[in-house]
């Protein structure tokens, strides 16, 4: 259980660093048969703030609860 609150850790950190990304994607604008006209477009995939927050939060309490294994 540690590992998964250290990975959910980390993961909070870095959706509060880096908000979101975007994607290029191809449309078809036009198929008439032997021609094609695409259009790429940028599509932006984002995520509130708090969202990593309450990610890095949840880790925390994993790690701090959890039962670890002792040696």
């Amino acid at each position: 259980m540690k590992t998964l609150g250290i990975i959910l850790i980390v993961a909070g950190i870095a959706m509060i660093i880096i908000r979101g990304f975007s994607v290029q994607t191809e449309k078809k604008v036009i198929d008439a048969g032997p021609i094609q006209v695409n259009r790429k477009e940028n599509k932006w995939i984002g995520w509130p703030t708090y969202a990593g927050a309450v990610v890095a939060v949840i880790g925390v309490v994993i790690v701090t609860t959890g039962k670890g294994k002792s040696s």
